[in-house]
């Protein structure tokens, strides 16, 4: 595995699941990584990623590229949905289990106590065969990942996260499997993502390896939380940014990411607000510390 070369062109890319409309903490990742790759030239692709069909609400993947659209968000090329790319990902994995780094799994997520996964089945030799996941063999070495935002993060893969699910028993691909083998098909060379999802790379950095796929840059960004001090999400049923004005909403999004909208700017068409933003974007005034925010009280022009 290699990185990415430094001169390859950027190309970055938003990749939001269909679970629910957008919310500020989705705009706040959405501008962030728009900014990041048009203030570097470069390209910025928008991912669809729709395999959790359980969690999937109707209608809200077109939702969703209406408000981008509506917020000036404009993307490069057409929009990649996940669940048009199965075989890829099953191609990924019958070439990890040529390997021999992928086995069968018959336990449950109580089996594995809430904790990292202890390497129940990894010796059983068991089938791969319907009602079972598919695991990826982790070594018990430490992996170090230089973040643009958080610096250096370093994970223990087998004490942090254990052997990790590549193929759900369900019969559908893991998250970890589908964005490392999009993310490398669509030459992805840059990803601006949320601090939630930090822990989580040195796993997809380690798959890449036993892929033979390049890494590219990560930076992630903080997280927008509620009064309650939880992160914005669709579970909790974070307010949907649509019935808000457009201009508020990217003016808030960046102002939540450190950048001071001028009051002669806030009510100005998104494209002018984003061009505006573009000429001063630099993760530098952007916070690593998540915190708490409201579009109505922290937004109003000064």
């Amino acid at each position: 595995m290699s990185g990415i070369p430094e001169s390859a062109r950027y190309h970055g890319r938003f990749a939001p699941s269909p679970s629910g409309l957008l919310h500020l903490g989705s705009v706040v990742t959405a501008v962030a990584s728009f900014l990041d790759a048009r203030a570097s030239g470069g390209r910025w692709s928008l991912r669809i990623e729709d395999l959790d069909r359980q969690r999937e609400r109707p209608g809200a993947g077109d939702a969703i590229l209406r408000e981008l659209e509506r917020l000036g968000l404009g993307w490069d090329g057409p929009v990649l949905r996940q669940h048009t790319r199965l075989a890829a990902y099953r191609e990924a994995v019958a070439s990890l289990g040529r390997t021999g780094a992928v086995f069968a799994c018959a336990c449950s997520r109580r089996d594995s106590g809430g904790g990292p996964y202890p390497g129940t089945c990894r010796t059983r030799e068991l089938p791969w065969q319907d009602g079972f996941a598919l695991r990826l063999s982790v070594p018990d070495r430490v992996l170090q990942v230089s973040d643009r935002l958080q610096g250096t993060y370093r994970q223990q893969l087998a004490l942090d996260c254990g052997d990790f699910v590549l193929w759900r028993a369900d019969g559908e691909p893991a998250y970890h499997l589908a964005v490392v083998v999009d993310d490398a098909w669509q030459g992805i060379t840059d990803i601006v993502r949320g601090a939630d999802l930090l822990d989580s790379t040195p796993r997809q950095v380690h798959l890449q390896h036993c892929l033979g796929l390049p890494q590219p840059r990560y930076a992630h960004v903080p997280l927008v939380l509620d009064a309650d001090g939880r992160k914005l999400s669709k579970q909790t049923l974070a307010t949907a940014v649509s019935t808000t004005s457009a201009s508020q909403v990217l003016s808030g999004a960046l102002d939540f990411l450190g950048l001071s909208v001028p009051a002669t700017l806030r009510a100005a068409p998104p494209a002018e607000i984003l061009g505006w933003a573009k000429m001063t974007w630099s993760l530098a005034t952007v916070s690593t510390s998540s915190r708490r925010f409201s579009l109505s009280a922290d937004t109003a022009p000064g």
